[in-house]
């Protein structure tokens, strides 16, 4: 048996499995209720989870182009969330549907291209394991309280979901190789001269 990291089918039997329901073999529109609302709540709950920018799926420094002629800033699909960084830090940017907004001069037009940090939605199967797990737990508790509500279920499920939390804090820890001398921006200035 090849082992791999947990894949959706897996997530979403699993969730079926906390409230005594038989697996699915497809996730494809099987005509079981339960599996498409299992899918569904997993996949809210990894947007969710991945609206908090993790060192995995955040772009550091990433430049966004403007169009010709119109000088918009499109953001791809999966953007959860963006900021204007480095020397672009100034100009006080949103995400407005699916373009970049500058609040400062009130307008969606930029002259020339930005440099972002960018949080992006991955799909399930890109994930860390730890991410993976933690989504897979936290979409369990919830199917199982919205299709069940048994409050002892919700009791076991608690204390599965603290230990997939922990465990993805100290994944992102170990990771990330954070450093408050390169990652802050006002430290970078003074130790580079930007």
């Amino acid at each position: 048996m090849l082992l791999t990291p947990t894949t959706e089918l897996e997530a979403v039997n699993s969730m079926l499995s906390v409230i005594g329901e038989t697996p699915v073999n497809s996730l494809d529109d099987n005509g079981v209720v339960d599996a498409v609302i299992a899918r569904q709540i997993l996949a809210e709950v990894s947007r969710e989870v991945q609206s908090r920018g993790w060192h995995w799926n955040t772009d550091k420094g990433f430049y966004l182009n403007i169009t010709f002629p119109e000088g918009f800033i499109y953001l791809p699909a999966n953007t959860l969330m963006v900021d204007s960084v480095g020397r672009y830090q100034n100009i006080d940017v949103v995400q407005r549907g699916q373009r970049l907004y500058d609040r400062r001069n009130h307008t969606y037009q930029f002259s020339r291209p930005i440099q972002v940090d960018i949080v992006r939605l991955l799909p399930f199967e890109e994930l860390p394991q730890a991410a993976r797990q933690y989504i897979m737990v936290r979409a369990g508790r919830i199917f199982q309280d919205r299709i069940v509500g048994s409050e002892a279920l919700n009791g076991f499920n608690v204390a599965d979901e603290n230990r997939a939390w922990a465990t993805l804090r100290a994944a992102e820890t170990e990771t990330a190789d954070y450093n408050i001398l390169s990652d802050h921006y006002s430290v970078g200035r003074v130790l580079h001269r930007w």
